[in-house]
């Protein structure tokens, strides 16, 4: 495999953020978005996380009255 072919297998595909990935190839309004879209990505998370503790919750309280 040639050198830039293996370099290149390492970019990000143009405007898509990949964790871990160098970053010099994005502008600074592509860095703000995909941290625009991480952040998103968390809230998203953490209302999952929620909903399931909510759910855990309700069950163990329920076999607790038992």
């Amino acid at each position: 495999m040639p050198l830039d072919d293996e370099n290149d297998a390492k970019k990000p595909p143009k405007g898509q953020y990949v964790i871990g990935a160098d970053l010099e190839e994005h502008s600074v309004e592509a860095l703000h978005g995909f941290i625009a879209d991480l952040r998103r990505e968390i809230e998203r998370l953490e209302t999952a996380i929620g909903k399931k503790g909510s759910g855990r919750e309700a069950a163990e309280n329920f076999f607790k009255k038992k």
